[in-house]
């Protein structure tokens, strides 16, 4: 067994802990709460001289960004794949879905088509297993 360790079992390397609120990171947080309500009326003041950059910081926190939302879509979900493909083409053309809308559903349709195949697959696979037995 070793008698000399770099570090001894149950002695801590820093006794008197990590530093609280002394990280480079820390340090710059505070600083910046701190000056806050002068930096928001600095870029108040720029966003009125014209600041485009200044104006869209503000405007982005303020007034984030709006996210897409689904809208419902009325399609008929009878026939094959492919006439629903077709269907979804025909409305995406008519401008009833949005082309981003329809792409997705084209490849779902695209994903649901290669469950069924491989379903087919697994139920011919089992039937050819059943006939050799």
């Amino acid at each position: 067994m070793k008698e000399s360790t770099k570090f001894q079992p149950g002695v801590s390397g820093n006794p008197k802990g990590k530093p609280k609120d002394k990280t480079p990171a820390t340090l710059l947080r505070k600083s910046i709460a701190e000056a806050m309500p002068e930096i928001i009326l600095s870029l108040i003041e720029q966003a009125k001289a014209g600041d485009v950059a200044a104006s869209k910081c503000l405007l982005d926190r303020v007034c984030p960004t709006l996210k897409p939302q689904a809208m419902p879509i009325c399609l008929p979900v009878n026939g094959s794949l492919a006439d629903q493909g077709g269907e979804i083409i025909r409305a995406t053309m008519a401008g009833q879905i949005p082309p981003d809308i329809g792409s997705q559903l084209i490849t779902a349709l695209s994903n649901q088509g290669k469950l069924v195949e491989l379903q087919e697959l697994t139920r011919r696979i089992d039937e050819l297993e059943q006939v050799k037995k």
